[in-house]
């Protein structure tokens, strides 16, 4: 394929996009611009490059065409204002990558004045959702478990705990409460979706029942699906993910949470607090890092399907010793391959960013010693 009908199959939908999401109206005209919008509009006329940022675009270009499934990678350099990215522009399942922007969604209220961290909340059987949720051991030995919101927010990010977020995202209002929050702060091409119970039986061929909570029933229920019925859910998902979003707008929404655009200063600090004490997914984008680096993060993980996965993520903020910081997501839509490689891939995006923040440091130093 010539490279000027390369350019025609790309920059056609890009222009495209770009001029009817530029001339919708906004409802906020304060806030920044939805960063789908503004990555299409550069890539219609992009900015030049320095060469360094050339050398790192080139590298998420081979992490991300040779790595054997569909991945979307996007990189941020916050303060040179620069997203780089290998299918950036296109939609990507987040599975619980999501329950940030739940966590967002509340700390919001809380900055209104809308919801205390302290406020008192009963988790009891009802309450119980799928898949990982460590507050279901508490609530099955106790019969219940009284907490506060606080504390459901660092079990939701850290721990990624089903029943965790799915409690927070009830008391904010629910799903569209957190779109509503993600399209008033420009950022409407991420899609939020619903809560975990209705998202993950879905993707099963199955609609959600509280009986799939206890032990194994989900799993029991969807192993009874008939082949078809799941295949067609599974690809259905993956063809138009409901919580679908493109990299380049995950980290202009982390860039923003990380600049204070999103949330007060104290709740800023809180979330990003919360998210350098994150224990799932070490191996993937963190063990990149070197030890030195703060690593702020959240995972997502989705179903697998005849042996494919669906949804392996990771996304996050990674701060370097003089105090530069990126955003970084790597979204694996489907793949095949084994979790060490997923994890390897995702590990060289993050040294490969390191090592473009180590060669602008080194230009910075000999500029000042000019």
């Amino acid at each position: 394929m010539s490279a000027s009908f390369r350019f025609i199959i790309f920059a056609v939908p890009v222009m495209l996009l770009a001029l009817i999401l530029v001339w919708t109206p906004r409802s906020h005209p304060e806030v920044d611009g939805d960063p789908l919008v503004e990555q299409a509009a550069d890539e219609v006329q992009p900015a030049p490059m320095t060469p360094e940022q050339r050398k790192l675009d080139r590298e998420i270009s081979r992490i991300g065409g040779t790595f054997p499934g569909h991945v979307g990678i996007a990189v941020r350099d916050i303060a040179a204002r620069r997203t780089l990215h290998f299918n950036g522009l296109q939609l990507f399942p987040q599975q619980s990558v999501s329950k940030l922007w739940v966590t967002l969604t509340a700390l919001g209220e809380v900055d209104a004045g809308q919801l205390e961290l302290t406020e008192k909340v009963e988790i009891r059987d009802p309450d119980l959702t799928v898949f990982h949720q460590p507050i279901r051991d508490i609530v099955r030995r106790r019969g219940s478990f009284t907490t506060d919101y606080a504390d459901l927010i660092e079990r939701a990010i850290t721990h990624s705990d089903n029943t965790a977020n799915d409690r927070i995202l009830r008391r904010v209002g629910g799903p569209d409460v957190v779109q509503k929050f993600l399209d008033d702060h420009g950022l409407s091409s991420i899609r939020f979706g619903t809560d975990e119970r209705t998202k993950q039986s879905g993707i099963a061929g199955l609609t959600w029942t509280q009986a799939y909570s206890k032990g194994a029933a989900f799993f029991d229920a969807r192993d009874q699906v008939p082949d078809q019925r799941r295949s067609n859910a599974f690809e259905a998902y993956l063809a138009d993910p409901i919580d679908g979003a493109p990299p380049v707008a995950i980290v202009e929404a982390l860039a923003r949470l990380h600049e204070g655009k999103l949330l007060s200063g104290p709740s800023t600090a809180l979330l990003l607090a919360t998210m350098s004490r994150t224990k799932s997914g070490p191996q993937r984008l963190k063990a990149g890092a070197p030890q030195d680096w703060i690593v702020r993060h959240k995972t997502g993980t989705g179903q697998v399907y005849g042996g494919e996965q669906s949804g392996y993520n990771d996304i996050g903020l990674f701060t370097s010793p003089d105090g530069r910081t990126y955003a970084i997501a790597v979204m694996i839509a489907r793949t095949r391959v084994s979790i060490p490689q997923r994890m390897a891939m995702m590990q060289e995006v993050v040294r490969a960013v390191v090592n473009y923040d180590t060669t602008i440091a080194e230009d910075r130093d000999v500029v000042r010693r000019m």
